[in-house]
């Protein structure tokens, strides 16, 4: 089933400058192949269920593994029968502000 998220993991105890450590997670998502789009606080991510939660735990672990204390954020929308939801939701809103 499509699934979007907005995903935001972050090393907790490392520093006031956390944007090495966030690139290393942005790289596995983007890597993952799957459509996604980066913003200063969340990482939205589209994609069947099983394969975005797959994505979602090789970005947690990513840090984790080096022994790094990490916070994870995840917002998740289902939406039965949508697809392309992260450009799509954004279209019907616009359609709105018109």
């Amino acid at each position: 089933m499509n699934t979007l998220i907005a995903l935001a993991i972050a090393p907790v105890g490392t520093g006031d400058e956390l944007s090495a450590e966030v690139a290393e997670v942005v790289k596995v998502i983007r890597e993952s192949g799957l459509p996604n789009k980066t913003s200063s606080m969340f990482t939205e991510i589209e994609g069947e269920y099983d394969k975005v939660m797959e994505v979602v735990k090789k970005a947690t672990f990513v840090l984790a593994e080096k022994g790094i204390r990490t916070e994870v954020v995840l917002k998740m929308d289902i939406r039965p029968g949508y697809t392309d939801t992260m450009s799509g939701k954004l279209a019907r809103l616009e359609e709105h502000l018109k």
